[in-house]
């Protein structure tokens, strides 16, 4: 079922996350990006919620895309900045600018991993950190800003 929108999300995957399915399927999964893409859509849907999607693996083209979610009206952000999580200092700044609530998203649990991994940029200015739960991150995520844009009242669940 669908239900008309009233909330947008914008999803923003860095580097690599265009390889999903293929790269490092043990790490990462063999679910490609589309397929995540897709379900995220469906589901957003059914929830009332309009998804936007953006991928790319160019530090400036994100820093871009955040900044022109302001004139779309974006509600909130879902990020997986990937290898930018350790170094991009200018995508942070570009999500604090535009004052836009974000989620930070990780399909591999980064602090079971190599130690250079649990450092993030955007920890703490994040609404939520979601890690290790796969693919599935990206629906969880939109499932949590489906209830707390909606007022987030535990009797909702």
């Amino acid at each position: 079922m669908t239900v008309k929108a009233r909330h947008r999300i914008l999803f923003i995957n860095g580097p690599n996350l265009n390889l999903l399915g293929t790269r490092e399927p043990e790490i990462y999964g063999s679910t490609t990006l589309a397929e995540i893409e897709d379900a995220v859509k469906r589901r957003g849907a059914e929830l009332g919620i309009s998804v936007l999607t953006f991928q790319s693996n160019h530090e400036g083209a994100i820093v871009d895309r955040i900044h022109a979610a302001v004139a779309e009206e974006v509600d909130a952000v879902v990020i997986n900045p990937a290898a930018y999580t350790h170094s991009s200092i200018a995508i942070r700044d570009a999500l604090l600018g535009v004052n836009i609530p974000f989620v930070e998203c990780h399909i591999t649990n980064v602090h079971a991993r190599e130690t250079w991994r649990h450092q993030s940029y955007f920890q703490d200015k994040a609404q939520a950190i979601i890690a290790g739960l796969g693919a599935y991150g990206y629906i969880a995520a939109l499932q949590w800003w489906a209830w707390k844009l909606n007022g987030g009242s535990l009797g909702d669940i």
